[in-house]
């Protein structure tokens, strides 16, 4: 069997087929032996070559959908005419607002049958999120006033692990009401670090993402 030239062009060719079929279909719905019958001629062994298992693909998938989310949290983050507060505002408007959301609430996966996939989603906000882009735009804050809070890198946890997980309909299955009341609970405990910066537009945002997901259901 001849090398494979381009290994790149497979990895995106595998990831543009299996994201079609996550719309599609979804994400539980969706076999392997689906992806391969979308490849035009390529076989299982390029699937594995490149990927060990399903799970890995939509990991890909996801990462590959979110950069344009890190690339915003990254020029929001730097942006030099903005207080820290202004900046988590911006971050939690444009986060939500993303026409792309739409698309990862589409794909989702059941998490209560991907507990890998739910502590992927944990570790990176933990790892990744919280230290690289919240921590610096809190402590941004503080040192502006704009911010109250004596523990900025707990804080910065806490918020991401409250909208990312706790908030998240993919997780808990909540309906737009438990969504709303979410909302409402995360939006009080905002305000006590002088954060008051969540909105109805947010809010009718967040009910519309509940509701897409939902109807994938």
């Amino acid at each position: 069997m001849s090398r494979n030239k381009h290994p790149e062009e497979t990895v995106q060719l595998i990831l543009d087929v299996a994201f079609r079929l996550f719309m599609e279909k979804g994400y539980e719905q969706t076999s392997i032996q689906d992806i391969i019958q979308g490849l035009g001629g390529l076989s299982k062994g390029a699937i594995y070559h490149h990927f060990k298992s399903k799970e890995d693909i939509l990991m890909a998938v996801t990462d590959r959908m979110t950069a344009e989310s890190n690339q915003m949290l990254g020029k929001i983050r730097d942006r030099a005419d903005l207080n820290g507060r202004e900046k988590m505002r911006a971050i939690f408007k444009e986060s939500i607002q993303r026409p792309v959301q739409d698309e990862i609430f589409t794909v989702a996966p059941d998490f209560h049958r991907n507990p890998r996939l739910l502590f992927s989603l944990i570790h990176d906000t933990i790892e990744n999120v919280a230290p690289n882009y919240l921590l610096p735009i809190l402590n941004q804050g503080i040192e502006d006033g704009s911010i109250r809070t004596e523990y900025p890198e707990q804080l910065a946890e806490l918020i991401l692990l409250a909208a990312n997980v706790w908030m998240n309909p993919m997780i808990f299955g909540d309906s737009e009401e438990e969504a709303r009341r979410k909302f409402m609970v995360f939006g009080q405990m905002m305000q006590g670090f002088g954060l008051d910066i969540l909105d109805e537009e947010m809010l009718n945002r967040l009910q519309e993402l509940t509701s897409i997901y939902q109807r994938k259901k």
